[in-house]
């Protein structure tokens, strides 16, 4: 059997072909991911949207990336405050997740949901399964995205034990163990 990615026999060694946008965008729709807010408040104003691109980097100092679209409406502000608070939704928060994540206007987004100011003055979400709030210490340009480098400085941990994960472009929940 031969290798998966071996040319053809008698067929030139051109490589694999290119991967297509489309293909990517498909292929990441099977990378099930937590849906989070992401907020900012400062300078800049108040803004937020919505992410699963949010992983961990390191636990010392704890820092996580966040990837933000350099075309989005809260780019700007979130530039220009240095803040965020990366909020992880609970189940029953779909709504609120495509709110933040369409063209709503950001005092309007911010309409719905309970939101109380974190220590660095970006907006937490009561009832989040966890929100972390985070400096932004380093931006690395990436293509079509900006990907951020968060220090926590804070954590809050919610009462839900159900997250809300986004899978094959669609919501989806997710249990964790009941403390019986």
């Amino acid at each position: 059997m031969s290798p998966p990615c071996s040319p053809l026999d008698g067929a030139p060694d051109n490589g694999p072909p290119p991967v297509t946008r489309q293909g990517f965008r498909n292929a990441m729709a099977r990378l099930g991911a937590a849906v989070n807010i992401v907020t900012t408040d400062g300078p800049g104003g108040r803004h937020g949207f919505t992410a699963s691109a949010v992983c961990s980097v390191t636990d010392s100092p704890p820092t996580l990336l966040v990837c933000l679209n350099k075309g989005s409406s809260a780019a700007a502000p979130v530039h220009a405050n240095g803040v965020v608070c990366i909020n992880t939704l609970a189940a029953g928060h779909e709504p609120l997740s495509n709110l933040f994540g369409g063209r709503t206007p950001p005092e309007e987004r911010f309409a719905s949901g309970n939101w109380r100011p974190a220590v660095t003055g970006a907006p937490m979400l009561d009832g989040a399964v966890v929100a972390f709030d985070c400096r932004i210490v380093r931006t690395v340009e990436v293509g079509t995205h900006d990907v951020l480098f968060c220090e926590v400085v804070g954590v809050a941990e919610g009462g839900s034990n159900e997250s809300l994960i986004y899978y094959s472009r669609r919501y989806h929940t997710l249990s964790g163990p009941t403390d019986d």
